[in-house]
């Protein structure tokens, strides 16, 4: 018999009824009949059998206790949590349960101000009062390299009420702090630690990785499984240790948050990525770790282009690549769009770097063609003598973005509230040229990271009115009012601007 570990209780139970069905009588309506889906019919037919619902012997996501507990189960033991939460609503539902489990309506949360916008939503959700610690500056690349042990503790000093901190490690950069002395500062005043560890599935796994945030010590912690392992997207886990977040409350809420129909194969897919990780992790990262070695060795031989390299106290992941023109002809956009004309797409970009994402399964012949493809723009894109030299221009370009407007190390309490989202048509469009001094009446999202540079009700400072500037004309791409295209920012009324207080 297998050891446990090597078992993926949910796929098999899967296979087991896909193997003895004759007549599909349930929901979903394709009844895993690839011609269904005409021109995709190729595309789809390997999944649609995965495609199923809750019968007997496949489990409830909301009330597990056969194949999925199982699954979960295994997950918690290879992430070294206690429970663990399955997600199939991505990172951003797990995001906004730990932040209701935590807060109550009106309670304090210290939050990491470049959290991600479904850290906002999760606010609005609980009805909480955040109070913002702002990151560090990297000085060298001009990157957020998180918030700093002396911030947190300054915090908790001002607002001893807090009920904890919500951070984010890594960031999309790959990027995160010393966590373990967070969590140690945090514990001692009885506060808890949670983390958006959404890029950091794969820490604690290699000696040459960061430790996992839950080694760390963390309470509980969200990982997107999708996105630098091996799930379907929108797999993501929530893992939970400790006393200091109840469980109970936490599944009542991911009840509540989730899809009452969750998908199979999203589910199928976290079992089958978390025995890949059992079963081939630290030999699939040295491997992947060697794919890496040759990218930066390629980089190495051709001056035009560089790698961003972080100092200071941070913890950073090798997989997440910072490439930047050290001739600064081309910004991290344009960059980004060359690369794309070549079939080479990268994660995101900023106005200053293209970041790439490799995993445990990036293969030594897509650097190859990535060092093809930078050699053609290379050659197309021959700098002048009025480009910029080198090191200075990512850093100098991203560091307007990432650190101009956070000046204040932290915040005053800001009240969140989803009623606030109701109050949205008593607003005005102002010129981007015009913005500063206003207050925000909608997030403003660049995406990716989908880190808000602008929540509801926040003042438009003068750094972040030149923030807006760089990022529309660098051509970034926004979610919801785009920025770019319409030169313009939604700002409440001059009259609700008056009324409303943030303190």
């Amino acid at each position: 018999m297998r050891p446990w570990s090597e078992r993926a209780p949910l796929f098999e139970a899967i296979a087991a009824y896909q193997s003895q069905t004759v007549g599909r009588f349930h929901v979903p309506g394709h009844k895993a009949r690839p011609e269904a889906f005409g021109p995709g019919a190729s595309y789809y037919q390997g999944l649609l059998p995965l495609d199923v619902t809750e019968l007997r012997g496949l489990d409830d996501l909301h009330h597990p206790e056969e194949a999925i507990h199982e699954a979960q189960q295994l997950a918690a033991d290879c992430f070294g949590a206690e429970e663990t939460f399955f997600l199939v609503n991505g990172s951003t539902v797990g995001n906004q349960a730990m932040i209701a489990a935590v807060c109550r309506p009106g309670d304090l949360l210290l939050v990491q101000r470049d959290a991600h916008k479904s850290v906002i939503h999760g606010l609005m959700l609980a009805g909480a009062h955040a109070v913002f610690v702002h990151p560090r500056i990297d000085e060298r690349t001009g990157l957020r390299g998180g918030i700093a042990l002396e911030d947190v503790e300054e915090a908790l000093r001002l607002y001893p009420q807090a009920k904890g901190l919500l951070l984010t490690c890594p960031s999309y950069y790959g990027i995160g702090p010393d966590l373990e002395s967070i969590a140690e500062l945090l514990h001692a005043r009885h506060k808890c630690l949670l983390v958006d560890e959404a890029h950091g599935a794969h820490y604690g796994f290699h000696p040459e990785l960061p430790g996992s945030a839950l080694s760390c010590g963390a309470d509980a912690v969200v990982q997107s499984t999708h996105k630098m392992l091996t799930a379907l997207t929108m797999g993501s886990m929530l893992h939970v240790q400790g006393q200091r977040v109840s469980r109970e409350i936490l599944r009542r809420i991911l009840g509540m948050l989730q899809s009452s129909s969750p998908s199979y194969p999203i589910m199928a897919s976290l079992d089958l990525s978390r025995r890949y990780l059992q079963e081939q992790g630290t030999g699939a990262i040295t491997s992947a770790l060697a794919v890496l070695e040759s990218w930066r060795s390629g980089i190495a031989r051709r001056p035009r282009w560089s790698l961003a390299r972080i100092s200071g106290p941070y913890r950073s992941d090798p997989f997440k690549q910072l490439l930047y023109d050290a001739a600064g002809k081309l910004n991290g956009y344009e960059l980004q769009a060359k690369l794309e004309e070549s079939g080479c797409y990268a994660e995101m970009a900023d106005a200053g770097y293209v970041v790439l994402a490799f995993s445990l399964v990036s293969r030594l012949e897509e650097v190859h063609h990535l060092l093809e493809a930078l050699d053609r723009i290379a050659q197309q894109e021959q700098p002048d003598d009025a480009s910029r030299p080198s090191s200075g221009y990512a850093a100098e370009a991203t560091g307007i973005r990432q650190g101009a407007s956070f000046r204040e190390r932290i915040s005053q309490p800001v009240p969140f509230s989803i009623a606030s989202i109701h109050g949205q048509t008593a607003s005005r469009l102002v010129p981007l040229d015009s913005c500063e001094g206003h207050m925000a009446a909608e997030m403003i999202v660049p995406y990716p990271p989908g880190i808000p540079l602008l929540y509801p009700g926040e003042r438009i400072t003068p750094q972040i009115a030149a923030d807006l500037r760089l990022l529309a004309g660098s051509g970034a791409r926004f979610q919801g009012h785009n920025v770019t295209e319409l030169g313009t920012i939604p700002v409440r009324s001059s009259q609700l601007a008056e009324q409303e207080t943030f303190e």
